[in-house]
């Protein structure tokens, strides 16, 4: 552009054209770095946070800027989400997280999912009306024992600092985002039955609009209890007393005693060798078996080499049949601590490829769990060997010898999450996965959070007293070598590891961009029907070549129900490249 035209601008600049009758030709606009949706690409070269909500990310980053570390800019964006993202997670919640250390060059694992109590009633499946009351759903939360570990283990900073933020947003209040003024809205009923979530969420029998201002100062309290007192605040006392309380109320199970006894585990992360990168995972109860299994199988069958998903039928067709594969490998699920779950034989290298074999083919009516006993012994890659995982025996009687029946097909299941991904400057990292279960949980509300519906998840196989519940949810770190690569993970029950999985095959394997990669349309396929979930973006020959294949594509509109995913990746040369999905609230912050 002249200096004329800098000076005079672009419709000046036309009109001295004009004017003069000059052949001119129009200056190209500036360039502009305002993404086409705000916050959902970061680049840096320090710490980056990637989260569900923006005044939660920008808690993390807060931390980082203030000389925490991941784990405390974690820590920090988690409480923050408890305040902001109400609908997805929350105090009455739990999750799991994974940590990688530069310094060490080792990973770790923490789980503190809801568990059981000792009730045996937690043994029965109940299908009586008051087994079927809004309280049973809801397990002892263990998000905040989780979240104190992790700093307690991992952080830097003193814990009344990390937790400000989240103190300091529901105490003054957030601006209310169009995914949580939508999720208010669609739980209207459940929300009425308790009148003091109904004041905050429903003034005058309304939700709140997008743009409104939510205040919780009864949550306010609750944190700043934790902050000053730890985990006694929350496990011991009122908040304890009120909480079984308000279950029971509702018939739940929960005790007192039950709260106070609630225990985090914190088991090697599961692990494998993926196209020379260590992926690592959530072991059992929580769900990093099927995505690390997807990734296998998508190498063994060559997807990985077809160079795209969106324009290439075949990798799209032979993905679904990957994903049905998996998601009946899920059936043998449980708490490892109580039951024989074959993790090592799920994962292995021999496992996957022979799973693999019949995946390009037609589609069946529906797909059937393998048998991975005789995989349980396979030596793991060498990457793996800091990260073990028991080898198991095989049972011979009980249910525990056998997988259960697929899940049938169920159309926009309404159990939600939310995910965090956290990079600092030291290369340090954390993928953490919070959740209260459906939406606003079980319903139940007691000192300014809801409670989990964890219990619900609860199946024949899985069902009994003192043990974690089941869950879907897959924080994921990858390493090239002793370096991160990429954190990931996904929020939406059954289409997390799908999500994860197709995301980490676009970035690692096909080389694209974080935000593209995120924001590419996904599918999602059932072990028991050959209908395929579509978005759309995908070109008409994929949509075509799914029908070729014997699939059914029905066509879901890119939202929440598509999940939620939230990385970082880094590249060789240490740049930081956040990426949030468009399908949900989420930004990702540089520091």
């Amino acid at each position: 552009m002249s200096t004329i035209a800098r000076r005079l601008g672009a419709p000046a600049w036309g009109a001295l054209c004009l004017a003069t009758l000059t052949a001119c030709t129009r200056p190209a606009p500036a360039p502009t770095a305002i993404a086409a949706m705000t916050g959902k690409r970061a680049e840096g070269a320090a710490g980056m946070v990637a989260a569900s909500q923006p005044d939660a990310a920008s808690a993390g980053v807060e931390i980082l800027r203030a000389g925490g570390n991941a784990a405390d800019a974690a820590v920090a964006t988690a409480f923050a989400l408890s305040v902001t993202d109400i609908s997805q997670t929350g105090l009455g919640g739990g999750g799991a997280l994974t940590w990688y250390d530069a310094a060490r060059g080792r990973a770790e694992h923490l789980t503190f999912y809801p568990r059981t109590g000792e009730d045996t009633l937690w043994a029965v499946n109940d299908t009586t009306p008051a087994g079927r009351r809004a309280g049973r759903a809801a397990a002892t939360p263990g998000m905040v024992a989780g979240l104190l570990e992790a700093h307690r283990r991992f952080g830097r900073l003193p814990l009344a600092r990390v937790m400000a933020p989240a103190i300091r947003l529901a105490r003054d209040g957030f601006t209310v985002t169009p995914l949580l003024s939508r999720t208010i809205a669609s739980s209207r009923a459940k929300l009425l039955e308790e009148p003091a979530a109904a004041a905050r969420l429903l003034p005058g029998g309304e939700p709140l609009a997008p743009g409104a201002r939510l205040v919780q100062p009864e949550l306010a309290a609750t944190l700043e209890r934790i902050a000053a007192e730890g985990r006694d605040a929350f496990y011991t006392g009122t908040v304890a007393d009120r909480l079984s309380a308000a279950v029971r109320a509702r018939g739940g199970l929960i005790t007192v005693k039950d709260v106070q006894a609630y225990a985090i585990a914190t088991p090697a992360p599961l692990c494998t060798v993926w196209r020379g990168y260590t992926v690592l995972s959530a072991p059992p109860p929580t769900g990093g078996v099927p995505v690390l299994q997807m990734l296998q199988m998508a190498e063994a069958t060559g997807v990985t080499r077809a160079g795209g998903f969106t324009e290439q039928p075949d990798a799209v067709a032979t993905m679904a049949g990957i994903i049905r594969t998996a998601t009946a490998d899920a059936a043998w699920h449980g708490d490892p601590a109580v039951m024989p779950v074959p993790s090592r034989g799920l994962v292995s290298a021999g496992y996957n490829t022979a799973r693999a074999a019949g995946v390009a083919g037609p589609a069946a009516d529906s797909v059937r769990a393998g048998d991975p006993w005789g995989f349980e012994a396979d030596a793991g890659a060498s990457a793996c060997a800091p990260y073990p995982t028991p080898i198991v025996a095989r049972p011979t009687t009980g249910l525990s010898a056998r997988p259960e029946d697929p899940e049938p097909w169920t159309e926009f299941a309404g159990s939600n999450t939310s995910h965090l991904a956290v990079v600092d400057a030291d290369g340090n990292a954390v993928s953490a996965t919070t959740t209260v279960g459906v939406l606003f949980g079980s319903g139940v509300y007691t000192s300014g959070f809801f409670l989990n519906s964890s219990g619900a998840n609860l199946t024949a196989r899985t069902r009994g007293v003192n043990r974690f519940t089941n869950s879907t949810i897959a924080p994921t770190i990858i390493l090239d070598g002793a370096r991160v690569r990429l954190v990931v993970g996904a929020a939406g029950s059954q289409y997390i590891q799908p999500a994860v999985a197709q995301v980490t095959v676009r970035m690692l394997a096909f080389g694209e961009d974080p935000a593209t990669a995120v924001a590419a349309p996904r599918i999602l396929s059932s072990a028991t029907r050959r209908e395929v979930e579509v978005e759309p973006g995908f070109s008409s020959d994929v949509y075509a070549g799914l029908l070729t294949r014997g699939y059914r594509p029905v066509s879901r509109v890119a939202d929440i129900q598509f999940g939620g995913v939230h990385a970082i990746a880094i590249r060789p040369d240490g740049r930081r490249i956040g990426a949030a999905d468009p399908r949900r609230d989420g930004v990702a912050i540089a520091q």
